[in-house]
């Protein structure tokens, strides 16, 4: 089961072919080459990366 890298919550919802969304603190994922990309919904709709506040390890899929 996957598992929210920011809050470690199990709610996690699928929003497209490899993008997902946390329920719990409101962010979005990508997998790429079985590595997330994390991204904070900001208030216009706009992404902002958050990658820089997790390490390659944390971001690595672990199925």
């Amino acid at each position: 089961m996957m598992r929210c890298p920011n809050c470690n919550g199990k709610d996690i919802g699928k929003i497209g072919t490899q993008d997902y969304y946390c329920w719990t603190c409101f962010i979005e994922m990508s997998v790429i080459n079985n590595e997330l990309t994390i991204h904070q919904v900001e208030a216009d709709g706009s992404l902002s990366s958050l990658n820089d506040l997790f390490s390659e390890e944390e971001r690595k899929m672990q199925w």
